[in-house]
């Protein structure tokens, strides 16, 4: 017997012991009477198998109650345990809706308002086309690290939407097969289009990446999530997914670079999360794509960090200016409240 809150599922069984005991039978003598085995009878009994057509017809010989009695008690035994099962994953989904910030999504138009929980499980299931959100652990994304069930950490679900969002996006691009070799040589190209406006370069960007079979999508950030970019294979493309709403220039580019770099290594194709040497390596080729070693060693070691060095230097290699003082207050060599002016936030939609 099964039961959630509101239903109990009953077997048939359940009534064939009864007529056993008021009658004085053993099961032994039972399953000889049935022509089954006791193996089966006990399994039948305990509601741990199908009570069939035949079965319904060899008990209304054995035991005198009509063959439509126990269909019918089968088909009503059926219907129960399924809806048990669906109020029990209700309850369990509940649980973890709970656990996703619901309302953020919401205010990004990824999911309808509601205040039920049974919607919220419902909206959510359908936003993450799963038949229940117990199953979102199975379904990760390669190389993307979250958990879902048993875990209490936000950005474990914040993650998971955004991830999900992303790929959801990513199937209106049309986009080329996937070509990393064209990839590499578009990489300059790339760097060229910083010194451009979001209004220009985001369709740009897009045919580039297209044309090597990777579909770039631009997506808000959520709270709690600790993510600026993420890349992963779905299908017969790659996914690119930044935030960029209000993002510094320097920011975003740095995470463009750095999940390009994941891309071109291959590292998205693993199952398992990037390594730390990893993650480190995508760190650097991002920092020495935007400005080259020697051209920075050159810079910092014949300036005073003035905001007019600044700007010649970023004129000389064609980069955006808010770019190179990024890596220079992150490198501690220029406060991070000087010169607000050359950095410019980024708002795309």
């Amino acid at each position: 017997m099964l039961h959630s809150k509101n239903t109990i599922a009953i077997p048939p069984g359940a009534t064939i012991r009864e007529q056993l005991e008021n009658r004085g039978m053993s099961q032994k003598e039972f399953a000889l009477r049935m022509g089954m085995s006791e193996k089966h009878i006990s399994r039948l009994i305990n509601g741990k198998v199908e009570l069939t057509p035949d079965v319904a017809l060899r008990l209304e010989s054995v035991l005198g109650l009509p063959a439509s009695f126990w269909n019918h008690m089968e088909s009503m035994y059926r219907e129960q345990l399924s809806r048990v099962e669906a109020e029990l994953d209700m309850e369990s989904d509940e649980k973890i809706a709970s656990h996703f910030p619901y309302a953020k999504l919401v205010s990004f138009g990824w999911v309808p308002a509601t205040q039920k929980k049974s919607e919220k499980v419902k909206n959510l299931r359908s936003f993450f086309e799963v038949a229940k959100l117990g199953l979102l652990d199975d379904l990760k994304i390669p190389g993307i690290a979250y958990r879902i069930n048993g875990e209490n950490d936000k950005s474990n679900y914040a993650l998971a939407a955004w991830a999900q969002k992303a790929r959801i996006d990513a199937r209106k691009e049309n986009v080329s097969d996937i070509n990393i070799d064209k990839l590499k040589k578009c990489i300059p190209e790339i760097r060229q289009l910083t010194v451009l406006e979001p209004s220009v370069f985001c369709e740009k960007l897009r045919e580039i990446l297209s044309s090597c079979g990777i579909a770039i999508v631009f997506l808000p950030h959520i709270d709690g999530s600790f993510l600026h970019g993420a890349s992963f294979t779905d299908g017969n493309h790659i996914v690119l997914g930044l935030t960029a709403r209000g993002k510094d220039a320097d920011r975003f580019w740095f995470s463009l670079f750095h999940e390009l770099y994941h891309i071109i290594e291959g590292h998205i194709n693993s199952i398992e999360p990037t390594t730390d040497e990893q993650e480190h390596d995508a760190d650097v080729y991002a920092r020495d794509t935007l400005i080259s070693p020697p051209d920075y060693e050159a810079f910092i070691r014949t300036t005073s960090y003035s905001k007019s060095e600044i700007i010649a230097f970023s004129d000389k290699i064609n980069i955006a200016p808010g770019i190179v003082l990024g890596r220079l207050q992150k490198e501690n060599h220029v406060p991070y409240n000087r010169f607000h002016d050359l950095k410019i936030q980024y708002k795309i939609a």
